[in-house]
């Protein structure tokens, strides 16, 4: 059977940036800049996700380019015979399923919020109390949340099932070029509002005092995290891409627009919400409850809210779902590509599967609100661990090795397959670094997220 391919290189790009821009950036990305003192944290983000991330992501799009094959057969193309890479393909592939096990609930979320602001269930002038009894009372109802993630699943396996171009391409390049439309119109709304300088200041301008109270060690290891988790790395989300890339352009400047997109969208959720945060006096590092709480707290009373926050989900919506679409085609592919099946029959066995996998994610706030698992946390926040302190820095440092040592495929292979086509290219020179540094580093990050 033919390999799909993307129509074209905008295609190719905002797809897999779609896959890299999710929750993380928009949800998680503002509040971890809010816990840890703003703009020095920001600087160092951007230091490790070059110095960490853009290589890590040449990786797994170079298997899957050179392999033209999904994450278990990519490792088994290119790896020496006898030898076991392709078992992390394996691993990867299940991390996929793992992290569609909660992923499609909190897209839910922001499918039930964008609904709520659009039929007005958020009044102008509601008290705190009451925008946050909103969230309280949804996580407390099965039924409703289950609507809205089994809504989320058949829509996501449903464009998949269109195909590569028509489906997933098509509809990531609406999404996405309404996501950025959205995030720009939020932003310059933000700017509006009377407190937003100072928010900006907060936001932007690195702030010792903060980073003390902190501790540097803190903020060093949060924004090292931050970049790595970003790109949703380790667990083959962008290897597939790869595996449907031309070989026109070098995969260091395919990775630099990838990483310069999803870096503006995080940027840009942050000056959306810090300068309505200072604007009405709400508090900044509010943690994971800063979307759900905070924020629709500041819509409601701010002149328009309805709008403002109608169109702030929409933006989060799109957001998530890109995400979604981009990891069910990862996980369809690898079906079509083990088992023979054709598009249809993929899309329909996965939904089944992800459905009946993410109930105990919707049941976790409710029903087994009892279940406490690993560490003592919930449901969700037990699948979280697994896939981002396990994963996705362990998947990571398989794809390295892979990629620099001699019992994998080896340097000097990953380096002609990344330097292949026109653009940026990646320097000889960088193999110490690469062998040596780099796996030290992404070593440190799996241990301190277990520890």
């Amino acid at each position: 059977m033919k390999r799909e391919s993307f129509k074209s290189r905008l295609g190719f790009i905002l797809v897999s940036a779609g896959c890299a821009i999710g929750i993380g950036n928009v949800w998680r990305f503002p509040y971890v800049v809010g816990e840890n003192g703003g703009g020095l944290f920001v600087i160092l983000y951007l230091v490790f996700l070059i110095a960490m991330g853009l290589p890590v992501l040449t990786m797994e799009l170079a298997v899957g380019r050179a392999s033209r094959k999904s994450a278990v057969l990519g490792y088994k193309a290119l790896e020496k015979p006898g030898s076991k890479w392709h078992l992390h393909g394996w691993a990867a592939i299940f991390g996929c399923y793992m992290l569609m096990m909660y992923y499609t609930t909190v897209s839910g979320w922001m499918i039930t919020y964008f609904y709520k602001f659009l039929t007005g269930e958020f009044q102008a002038g509601m008290d705190a109390e009451a925008a946050g009894a909103v969230f309280s009372n949804l996580l407390a109802d099965p039924l409703q949340m289950s609507f809205w993630m089994i809504l989320t699943v058949i829509l996501g396996f449903f464009v998949c099932s269109r195909g590569l171009q028509n489906g997933l391409e098509k509809i990531s390049k609406v999404m996405m070029s309404a996501l950025l439309g959205l995030i720009v119109i939020l932003a310059v709304h933000s700017f509006t509002l009377s407190g937003a300088g100072e928010g900006v200041r907060f936001y932007l301008i690195p702030n010792m005092e903060t980073v003390r109270e902190v501790g540097i060690g803190n903020v060093v290891s949060a924004a090292m995290n931050q970049a790595f988790f970003t790109l949703s790395l380790g667990v083959a989300a962008m290897e597939i891409f790869g595996s449907y890339m031309g070989r026109d352009n070098s995969l260091a400047g395919e990775g630099v627009r990838i990483c310069a997109l999803d870096t503006f969208v995080a940027i840009m959720a942050g000056l959306i919400i810090f300068p309505a945060c200072f604007s009405y006096g709400v508090e900044v590092g509010a943690g994971p409850k800063l979307i759900f709480i905070t924020l629709p707290n500041v819509f409601v009373n701010m002149e328009g809210g309805r709008i403002w926050g109608t169109l702030f989900f929409l933006f989060m919506t799109f957001a998530s779902f890109s995400t979604i679409i981009a990891v069910f085609e990862n996980i369809m592919s690898f079906c079509m590509d083990m088992f023979g099946w054709d598009r249809k029959k993929a899309a329909l066995v996965n939904c089944v599967i992800i459905l009946i996998a993410s109930m105990p994610c919707v049941l976790g706030y409710n029903v087994w609100s009892d279940l406490h698992l690993i560490g003592g946390r919930d449901v969700l926040d037990s699948e979280d661990f697994i896939v981002s302190n396990l994963l996705l820095p362990g998947g990571s440092l398989i794809y390295l090795l892979f990629c620099v040592t001699k019992w994998g495929w080896g340097f000097d292979n990953y380096l002609e397959e990344a330097n292949t086509g026109k653009g940026l290219k990646i320097a000889k020179g960088l193999k110490p670094y690469f062998q040596f540094v780099l796996p030290v580093l992404i070593l440190f990050i799996l241990i301190q997220g277990l520890i």
